[in-house]
């Protein structure tokens, strides 16, 4: 048992046509650095952690969870997805699976990050079927609202939250238009 329930942790890795969905490696680890230092990355989210902090707290390999993926092109980490069960943060989310993604701004405008969170989507809907996943966004972040919609998930509700106006969505594999 995982925090995502009955799912045998890892799963093998994840192919779609262009990336691996697969755990974290020690070869990840300045890439998730500079994934947590980018102040383009850190807009929604409260901001860049300093480099030097997260140099100083990263392990050797990047922490290995149940849900945590690192998405990989051509060998290298250009982002991760995490599903993960009730964090806390947000109380629509108490219970619910929750998707978050994060990607370089080198990957972004690809395409990489609808193909790879449709892969983590159809692996947990394999997984667990009919289990619903939610997403919780700030309204501001036009890309992220994009690819939840892209993604098939259903706006649930809208509130403040962070000192943002934030949306969350339903996505079900029973629900989804693919």
């Amino acid at each position: 048992m995982t925090e995502l329930g009955p799912i045998a942790w890892p799963p093998a890795p994840i192919r779609t046509e262009r990336l691996v969905l697969r755990e974290p490696e020690a070869r990840d680890r300045a890439a998730v650095i500079e994934l947590f230092a980018s102040p383009e990355v850190g807009v929604y989210l409260g901001g860049p952690r300093p480099r030097d902090e997260l140099e100083r707290a990263m392990p050797r390999v990047p922490s290995r969870r149940p849900g945590r993926f690192m998405v990989d092109l051509d060998g290298a980490m250009i982002g991760q997805i995490t599903l993960t069960k009730d964090t806390g943060n947000l109380r629509q989310a108490a219970g619910e699976v929750e998707l978050g993604y994060l990607f370089l701004p080198r990957a972004w405008g690809h395409g990489y990050a609808a193909e790879a969170c449709a892969a983590a989507l159809g692996w947990f809907a394999g997984a667990l079927p009919g289990e619903p996943v939610v997403l919780a966004t700030q309204t501001a972040n036009v890309r992220s609202m994009r690819l939840a919609a892209k993604l098939g998930f259903i706006e649930v509700e809208r509130f403040e939250a962070y000192g943002a106006e934030q949306w969350f969505g339903r996505w079900s594999s029973v629900t989804s238009s693919d």
